[in-house]
């Protein structure tokens, strides 16, 4: 799931207007990117000039008090959406009997245990869930960056051979680094619905009830995410462009190879 950093870091990789670049950094920033080496890769500066242009944008590089809000999975009645429940359940049904010797309400009272069991599976494993998503891409991202970065490195590079082995390495890193967004994006679009309908309204209930109504932030899952295509659309944008400067590269090495003969 793409987040206001994510946008701020993708425009930061192709700032080109006089001015922007300090604008962008301090976007990164504010958008919860604080390390000063991923903003120097990603706008392909040294890191004194990144300590500059937030500066000059008002921002203390030193003070880094900003975080990323981040969520983190919960527990609550000594539950937290895992097969561990069962003892908890059992536990909270022994008090509930100790307080209503009668047994009036017991049916009710499993019933919303139950409920808050499922609703704390769902609500942890979508956290758990996005957060590898997000994560992933972030990683795929500065993957496709790095090809980018070692190509362009191969112009100047002095140990030709050597830099062309890192673009290579490069390459193979994207791939992967596609792969486990892919896998961590599917597994997010397989997370449950947090969404009343398909019989499921009495958790949802509970959730609303215990879970954000004792503060927790609320959780959803996106709409609509086809990780399989934009999987796609990736590989073969990276391999018709790994192809295109493999046959550059033949021709320079051939130059090379004819001139040292």
């Amino acid at each position: 799931m793409r987040t206001t950093r994510d946008d701020a870091m993708a425009a930061l990789r192709t700032w080109s207007a006089p001015g922007r670049r300090a604008e962008l950094l301090e976007a990164a920033w504010n958008a919860g990117e604080t390390t000063i080496s991923a903003l120097a890769e990603a706008a392909r500066i040294s890191r004194p000039t990144v300590y500059a242009d937030l500066r000059c944008r008002g921002i203390d590089p030193d003070q880094r008090h900003h975080q990323e809000d981040k969520l983190t999975t919960i527990a609550i009645e000594g539950m937290n959406g895992t097969e561990a429940d069962k003892q908890a359940v059992g536990e909270g049904l022994r008090r509930y009997i100790a307080q209503h010797p009668d047994g009036r309400g017991l049916v009710e009272e499993e019933g919303r245990l139950f409920c808050l069991h499922l609703a704390l599976y769902a609500y942890n494993r979508i956290i758990e869930a996005t957060a590898k998503e997000e994560a992933t891409r972030r990683d795929r991202d500065r993957a496709l960056h790095q090809v980018e970065i070692r190509w362009e490195a191969l112009s100047t590079a002095a140990n030709w051979h050597a830099a062309h082995h890192t673009y290579v390495v490069a390459v193979d890193a994207a791939r992967t680094a596609i792969d486990a967004w892919e896998s961590a994006a599917a597994a997010l679009m397989d997370a449950p619905a947090m969404r009343r309908g398909v019989g499921n309204d009495r958790v949802i209930e509970v959730y609303e009830q215990y879970i954000v109504g004792a503060g927790h932030p609320p959780v959803s899952t996106p709409d609509i995410i086809d990780a399989a295509d934009e999987a796609a659309q990736l590989r073969d944008r990276l391999e018709a462009t790994h192809a295109r400067r493999t046959a550059l590269a033949a021709q320079t090495l051939g130059l090379t190879e004819a001139g040292a003969r």
